[in-house]
């Protein structure tokens, strides 16, 4: 209190407005002090997105294996965090790189930053798990075990389990002068041994990796009806004697290393980029280590010796006094316990798709009767997308199918559909994203399997990702071509299709589909065509054409209104416009389920922009853009594939499509509105830099209410 009170009054006032603006002020530039309360740093902002996610995990309200679906999410969510974004910021530091983020920090400051907030987050993410979780998983019959907390017959059973299928896989490293310290492979679960032959003080280390295969817990038989769990890590170090017959065990710690993975395919250099890749992917699992992981109490001497041998430093260290590897999490969220899982939802089937007999429609007829929009999880995308391409494998008349592949899923029923097609004899050509990141390997796998059918795969464009969602049908109808489309705003993946919230637009509209033939011709050719009749594309153009639309509705002053729907903002040029349109009176609502460098409600800058996030039950992920009131004659939607990052609008080909049917428009407007309306899931961006729960008398949830209405959507 004595520093406030001896502050002059001028400064204590700075002070303030300088920690609502930028918390973490500190800049001593003029240029770098307007940045930081210009934009929110990214990295700050994915964490507080990772920071919403915990707090799903703490409610109540919740089916508990929910809540422990929101724990396994933060856990892969960080894991993959510290793999791309932490393990970049590490290389510039390494490279000594000048480089400053928009907000105005070098590598070295955002270090520091994530540093403070990830040990806040792991603090949290253990009293929730410790004080929470497994007191609500006691309570029904699910009991997570420590080995000392079990009885003698329980232990005799731990041992029979031990020696019957795990100690036979399990290898033991010893490092001394003849044994050097074994790779740690990235992500895996480790013990740290100290042994001594019981004679000597000198004490020995050893790794034990505990085999990814036994799962993260081991189940034991007891009598009744309660599920033991044993996390598998404590049935291998109470049993450590088997494996160090004749020596004294001092300790022993449960550890874990993430490294760097990003690919860094040299495409220029790179004759044939499916080697390339595969090179790349090898490597990948010797990456640079950036981040280790231990149990809270750890010996000084093992973190150390880690530190030291995986050519870490202090502040790379995260300890945690619950469990190591929260995506093991994701065992129990699994187990046949339907009283604690949401009630199942089925999506529906389009109307349009099925005739009164509840039979299907001939798929291509109700395309040309008008275009349809389909809205998953909410409706089938196995009775809508899959089908389309099913069809379209089938049908006789059908000449040719094109689609971009960017994730899909291990059993996908639509590459088995192009597979079919082309050992039919009808012309097949896939563009499968090589450089997806954390799917290479299976899209390397795909990619073999449909050139082995006979279809024309294509890696991609130099330099550039294509993330486009586009699949084209080449139709022959009474002697002419009719070209049949899709455009959606999520992957062909028929698994995350049950979880993730997206669009899709099935249409035969002429333009659109010249527009996507020609955009097959640039992918898979030399073509050098950056402008379309109707969709916009990137990087040649989207970036230009989303900055029009904005500044179009800015000289409409307090008339004009935007409406965008995305997974992340951080494109600065977006950013500005989005800012030089408020200041003009634009509203500008923006719903942005993940990272968010906008800052919003400040006067003079962005007073008439308010942001959202959706976090729930399904994985927000269509993106809308809208320019104008729904009752304005001329105002425009789109849907397409692009987030409003640097890296969607100028590293990788993106396309976004206007939506003209009326009713489809009407439909998307309504979208949006129970989005802004929702007060269950909905979290509010501050000017500050923080997220703050909506929580109003409502109830009103965006989610829960979409699947109550899914059923009567007719288009």
């Amino acid at each position: 209190m004595a520093l406030w009170t001896n502050c002059p009054k001028f400064l204590v006032i700075w002070l303030i407005e300088m920690t609502v603006l930028d918390p973490r002020f500190g800049h001593t530039r003029t240029d770098q002090v307007e940045n930081a309360s210009k934009y929110l740093n990214r990295e700050i902002s994915w964490l507080d997105f990772a920071n919403r996610l915990l707090d799903l995990a703490c409610q109540e309200t919740l089916p508990l294996f929910e809540r422990i679906k929101f724990m396994a999410i933060f856990g892969q969510g960080l894991d993959e965090f510290f793999q791309v974004r932490v393990a970049g910021l590490k290389d510039q530091v390494a490279a000594g790189l000048a480089k400053r983020s928009p907000d105005g920090a070098t590598a070295r400051e955002q270090l520091t930053w994530i540093k403070e907030k990830v040990d806040g987050l792991l603090v949290r993410q253990d009293e929730i798990f410790l004080n929470s979780i497994i007191p609500s998983l006691s309570s029904t019959s699910i009991v997570i075990s420590k080995f000392s907390d079990l009885d003698d017959s329980q232990k005799l059973e731990v041992l029979r389990v031990f020696d019957e299928k795990i100690y036979p896989i399990l290898t033991p490293l010893a490092v001394d002068q003849g044994h050097p310290f074994p790779y740690i492979s990235n992500l895996s679960l480790n013990l740290a041994v100290t042994i001594d032959d019981g004679h000597s003080s000198n004490r020995k280390f050893s790794r034990v990796k505990v085999p990814p295969l036994l799962g993260r817990f081991i189940r034991l038989a007891i009598p009744g009806d309660v599920t033991c769990l044993l996390p598998t890590e404590e049935v291998i170090a109470n049993n450590l004697d088997g494996l160090f017959p004749g020596m004294k065990i001092r300790d022993h710690y449960c550890f874990r290393v993430t490294r760097n993975v990003d690919l860094s395919v040299d495409e220029d250099e790179a004759e044939d980029l499916l080697s390339a890749v595969e090179i790349e992917l090898r490597r990948r699992r010797f990456g640079r280590a950036v981040r280790l992981e231990v149990q809270s109490g750890t010996s000084s001497y093992i973190e150390e010796l880690l530190i030291d041998e995986l050519e870490l430093e202090r502040k790379d260290v995260y300890r945690v006094r619950s469990l190591l590897d929260y995506t093991g999490l994701w065992d129990i969220a699994s187990l046949d316990r339907p009283d604690l899982k949401l009630v199942p939802w089925t999506p529906r089937t389009p109307k349009r798709l099925i005739n009164e007999n509840f039979e299907p429609e001939n798929i291509f007829k109700v395309i040309a009767q008008g275009d349809l929009l389909v809205h998953h999880p909410y409706e089938s995308f196995s009775k809508s997308v899959e089908s389309f391409v099913d069809a379209a494998s089938q049908d006789p008349d059908v000449l040719a199918i094109k689609q971009t592949l960017y994730r899909t899923s291990g059993d996908s029923p639509i590459v088995q559909s192009l597979i079919r097609a082309a050992e039919s004899g009808k012309q097949v050509a896939v563009l499968v994203e090589l450089k997806a990141r954390f799917d290479e390997k299976r899209n390397i796998e795909w990619a073999r399997a449909l050139e082995k059918a006979g279809v024309h795969v294509v890696y991609g464009l130099l330099g550039l990702k294509t993330h486009a969602k586009t699949t084209l049908v080449i139709r022959s109808e009474e002697g002419r071509i009719r070209r049949y489309c899709h455009i959606g705003t999520g992957n062909y993946n028929p698994s995350t299709a049950q979880s993730y919230e997206d669009l899709g637009l099935l249409t035969c509209s002429d333009e659109l589909g010249s527009d996507l033939g020609e955009l097959f011709n640039y992918l898979t050719g030399y073509s050098k065509r950056d402008v379309y009749q109707k969709i916009i594309v990137a990087p040649s153009m989207l970036l230009a054409k989303l900055s029009s639309l904005i500044e179009q509705q800015s000289k409409l002053g307090s008339q004009g209104y935007i409406a965008i729907k995305v997974n992340g903002l951080t494109h600065p040029a977006i950013i500005d416009d989005l800012y030089e349109a408020s200041n003009r009176g634009v509203r500008v609502d923006l719903i942005v389920r993940g990272v968010c460098m906008l800052r919003p409600g400040v006067p003079g800058m962005s007073e008439n922009i308010q942001v959202r996030s959706i976090v729930g039950r399904f994985l927000e992920h269509s993106r809308i853009f809208c320019f104008g009131t729904p009752e304005g004659q001329d105002h425009n939607i789109f849907i397409g594939s692009a987030d409003l990052m640097e890296r969607n609008l100028e590293h990788r080909v993106e396309v976004i499509t206007p939506v003209e049917d009326r009713t489809i428009k009407s439909r998307l407007w309504d979208i949006i509105g129970r989005c802004l309306r929702d007060d269950v899931c909905s979290w509010s961006l501050t000017r500050a830099g923080t997220w703050v729960k909506n929580d109003t008398m409502s109830g009103f949830s965006c989610q829960d209410s979409l699947i109550e209405t899914s059923s009567l959507a007719d288009v």
